[in-house]
């Protein structure tokens, strides 16, 4: 069985947390906002549909999800993985608050209760994705999850008392519309329906679908037991998750950078850290030691040890 370097040091339960006693309710603000990007680009991309448009929807679609949700948001400033300058950790972070899914502070509450649940006994369907594929998109598009005992929640101060962090937390859905006039300003209408609206929608579609299946389908070559749910790696979406299909390692490994073990494991995500290595903008990366087998290794600046 793999180590488990567990990503709960945030979450401290009280004597009487429970990861399983809930309840999913609608959450009108997040089923408004998805219901409505989702409309908007649907209708508006097939009457202002261009190759154009469909060109900038890719390119940002790759670029908030690549460099911004997985490396930017996920690796970087939850996982601490690696470390980088200030302020391209912003940056980063900030075309991953451009995904449409939460805040930074947000996106901690959302992965971190979540993962705490997944490595209890036992925990919530909302959690454990084990009410079907319709319900659960039911539920993860339009509903929240309320514990009726939740552990605490202690996200550092680097974070919380970042000037940069808080104004993105509280205004992480105003931030599609400065992108918006610069795409209405360059393309029109087509320009903001797929670049923001469609992508949105499409964004925030394809990460539950990637998470459902990857909790509930694939392979396992680290299985851990005796928890609530166990994370699956999952063939031939490498490329276009961006690495983050293969979540059995990342759940047995959660703060490597390289979520991708082996080299027919495609993991862009790492690409783009090892880049920012080789151009000394990151550091302390922590990674498989693939050729010893030891649990990590630290990756001084500019050294490529057991890529």
């Amino acid at each position: 069985m793999a180590e488990t370097l567990t990503a709960t040091a945030r979450v401290r339960p009280r004597s009487n947390s429970s990861a399983l006693e809930g309840k999913v309710v609608w959450a009108p603000a997040k089923s408004i906002w998805y219901s409505t990007m989702m409309i908007a680009g649907l209708i508006g991309g097939v009457l202002y549909f261009s190759w154009g448009a469909v060109t900038i929807f890719l390119f940002l679609s790759a670029l908030t999800l690549w460099l911004g949700h997985s490396v930017g948001m996920h690796r970087l400033l939850i996982h601490r993985s690696f470390e980088a300058p200030r302020w391209l950790e912003h940056v980063l972070v900030y075309l991953g608050t451009l995904v449409g899914m939460a805040g930074p502070i947000g996106m901690f509450r959302i992965h971190e209760i979540r993962d705490w649940q997944q490595n209890q006994p036992d925990c919530h369907s909302f959690a454990k994705h084990d009410v079907g594929f319709w319900r659960d998109a039911l539920w993860q598009m339009h509903c929240q999850q309320i514990l009726i005992r939740p552990p605490d929640l202690h996200i550092e101060d680097r974070v919380t008392g970042d000037k940069f962090y808080r104004w993105l937390e509280s205004t992480w859905r105003w931030q599609q519309l400065p992108l918006a006039i610069v795409l209405y300003a360059v393309g029109g209408w087509g320009f903001v329906f797929w670049g923001v609206c469609l992508r949105v929608a499409v964004s925030l579609t394809g990460h539950w679908c990637v998470v459902h299946i990857a909790h509930t389908r694939g392979e396992r070559p680290y299985p851990i037991e005796n928890i609530a749910i166990d994370g699956r790696n999952v063939r031939g979406l490498g490329l276009l998750t961006f690495g983050e299909c293969w979540h059995n390692n990342h759940h047995a490994f959660p703060c490597y950078a390289r979520i991708g073990h082996s080299a027919d494991e495609i993991d862009p995500g790492w690409l783009v850290i090892r880049a920012l290595i080789i151009m000394g903008l990151a550091w302390n990366v922590t990674v498989p030691d693939l050729s010893s087998g030891s649990s990590r290794t630290r990756l001084e600046q500019g050294r490529l040890q057991g890529s």
